[in-house]
């Protein structure tokens, strides 16, 4: 796989379901460099087994949902220059009709159990500011006075003046002629004409609303509103109407609930963490299952043995259904009454989304050779019914090695080996990833792929502090980052070199990004076997990310601690002077979640005493760069890695 294939990376949305259970619709999304941009249309999949083929022809056509009627699907349109928008066509096809016009977008939705209605959520800007008064730039936009600790966030800005609030829009006819753009009059005024239906705002106030969803003939949401929100991670499940003070289905208690939806026999099912009684103790925190009774969650799932934490949840009739994540995997799950759990699925596959009708269910998932298929469930088994990644294939795909290795402690550290074809000694590339509370998983990884495509081998794993392995695993390095989770990496790297003679010692790389950039930048500064390294988007310097990253407030003193000093003792950047290996430095310039001053520090304090060193900044990117950035950019990034690789290797 070379750089300019990551236009072949074809990524699903999660599922819709027709009522009868005669097909599925998912948007079909990709990188194009031409588009500069990632582009897509929803695709209709019959679940008979005939081919999928195209629905729409929108530039980036997103979450698509079928009315509960099954006669109509609505979905959010992006077009180039323009916020997102939720439009509303006929299931059998058709032009779609627009339903907002909201000046910044919207984000999610959900149809009322009638098909008459949908609830949608949408960032309301303050006036003055983000366009809402032409000629005014962001520039000349008055000066933000900000009083409360978390004002901003990665990929979106300041958020205290576009909070996010909660609309309900009926949908019309759609056989209703369209409304059309008003020719101007003799006098110069021009008559107003509704080219979409009026939206009822049901929540105003200084608090964003998520994920709001009916629940029976009600409008619920999640919400933040509590005094010390501030300061905690917590949430409340609300009940919201027009003219009316929001009501709680939940109390606040010590978990952040990450999405929620109820049977047909209006039973409310939640995913959520637990954060312990100070609401921020989220270090290695499984998401769990909970049943509502009351406005008390009751807990079902096991969370030091099971993790929920993509916060998928579906219904096949009274049956719930979650994905579970395991050593790189993710199944779906159906949850027992008792609380046990039932796997639906198996193998090396990471279930992306799921949907329902009756007991035919749909599922969207990842493999080894798949970035993203549709697939039905039935008795455990799973039946593919598209090849998306067929592209993709013609790449060159290397299916990497699965390898469990001892680590010096005693401790099994498990991860993959990814190795290019033909003889001879291969430089070799340990790879980290982020989160720290995150993992690699068994599908197709262009990463993996385009350093493996130009002739390097890849050896990655998760080390403690990484997910899906249990809460015991997850919360290992708690203050003590750079402890055990640097003897893991190296262990396996070990262990790889051990195993395969074709490996070369004597070229190896290192790089991450995020937290696999502070693990990077720790390394090198403790072991200097490595020929070159590339610290991306890294988390340096844990005291000053302390008020200049959107999790600031709660990410060091919970990994690092609240002791400055414990602080410093874990910071690469207090040990960046021991470091000589050449370090290629990447940043975004947007990037809120590691501030740019962190790679800019350590850059410059590498290049003042004399190390090999060189910074790479991408403008109007943030910190989802290589994942979700504009694809040109994303090409340059692959290139300029290859290039520092190949001068050093």
């Amino acid at each position: 796989m070379k750089s300019g294939d990551i236009e072949a990376l074809v990524s699903l949305s999660r599922p819709t379901i027709a009522p009868d259970g005669s097909r599925a619709i998912v948007s079909v999304l990709h990188p194009s460099i031409d588009a500069d941009g990632t582009v897509g249309q929803l695709w209709t999949v019959p679940l008979d087994g005939a081919p999928a083929r195209r629905l729409t022809r929108g530039r980036s056509d997103t979450s698509p949902q079928f009315s509960p009627d099954g006669r109509s699907v609505a979905f959010v349109r992006g077009e180039k220059g323009s916020a997102p928008q939720l439009v509303v066509v006929d299931a059998a096809g058709g032009e779609p009709i627009a339903l907002t016009d909201a000046k910044l977008g919207v984000e999610s939705f959900s149809w009322s159990p009638d098909s008459s209605r949908i609830v949608y959520s949408a960032p309301v800007p303050e006036q003055g500011r983000y366009g809402t008064v032409e000629g005014i730039a962001s520039g000349s936009e008055p000066g933000r006075h900000i009083t409360n600790l978390v004002y901003k966030y990665n990929g979106t800005g300041y958020i205290g003046d576009q909070r996010t609030q909660v609309f309900v829009v009926d949908v019309p006819a759609l056989d209703t002629e369209p409304g059309y753009v008003a020719a101007p009059l003799p006098d110069g005024t021009t008559p107003e004409v509704a080219l979409v239906p009026v939206s009822t705002q049901l929540t105003t106030g200084d608090y964003s609303w998520f994920a709001p969803r009916f629940l029976g003939g009600r409008v619920a949401a999640l919400s933040a509103r509590h005094e010390g929100r501030d300061r905690d991670l917590l949430n409340q499940l609300w009940t919201v109407a027009e003219g009316e003070e929001p009501q709680p289905l939940t109390d606040l208690g010590t978990i952040d609930i990450g999405t929620f939806d109820s049977t047909v026999d209006g039973t409310v099912y939640l995913i959520a963490h637990e954060l312990g009684e100070s609401g921020t103790d989220f270090v290695g925190r499984n998401a769990a299952v909970y049943r509502l009774d009351g406005r008390t969650p009751v807990l079902l799932t096991d969370p030091g043995t099971s993790d929920f934490g993509g916060a998928l949840l579906a219904f096949a009739g009274e049956r719930v259904l979650v994905a579970g994540i395991g050593r790189g995997r993710e199944h779906l799950y159906e949850v027992l009454g008792s609380g046990g759990l039932r796997a639906l699925t198996s193998g090396d596959v990471e279930v992306t989304g799921a949907a329902a009708s009756g007991d035919r269910i749909v599922v969207t998932y990842q493999s080894p050779t798949s970035f993203g298929d549709v697939a039905v469930v039935d008795d455990g088994v799973l039946t593919t019914l598209t090849d998306f990644s067929a592209e993709l294939r013609t790449r060159g795909v290397v299916a990497p090695a699965e390898l469990t290795v001892t680590g010096r402690d005693g401790y099994d550290l498990h991860g993959w080996v990814a190795r290019p074809e033909g003889g001879g000694k291969h430089p070799t590339l340990l790879m980290i990833h982020g989160g720290p509370y995150t993992q690699y998983g068994v599908h197709v990884f262009d990463e993996t792929q385009v350093y493996v495509g130009a002739g390097y081998a890849v050896v990655y794993c998760n080390p403690r502090g990484s997910s899906g392995y249990g809460q015991a695993h997850g919360s290992a390095i708690r203050e003590d980052m750079g402890g055990l989770d640097m003897n893991d990496v190296l262990d396996f790297l070990e262990g790889a070199l051990a195993k395969w003679d074709d490996l070369d010692a004597d070229r190896l790389g290192i790089l991450g990004g995020s937290y696999g950039g502070y693990l990077t930048a720790w390394t090198i500064a403790h072991d200097h076997r490595f020929k070159a390294a590339i610290v991306e988007r890294g988390y340096l310097d844990p005291s000053s990310f302390i008020g200049s990253s959107d999790i600031g407030v709660t990410f060091p003193q919970q990994y690092n601690g609240t002791d400055r000093e414990l602080q410093r003792r874990q910071s690469p950047q207090e040990v960046a002077h021991l470091v000589t290996t050449p370090t290629f430095v990447i940043h975004s310039e947007l990037d809120l979640r590691c501030p740019i001053a962190q790679a800019e520090t350590y850059y410059a304090t590498l290049k003042m005493q004399g190390v090999d060193a060189e910074l790479l900044i991408f403008p109007g990117e943030n910190h989802e760069l290589s994942r979700a950035g504009r694809p040109r950019h994303r090409v340059q990034r692959f290139d300029a890695i290859l290039d520092w690789f190949g001068r050093h290797l």
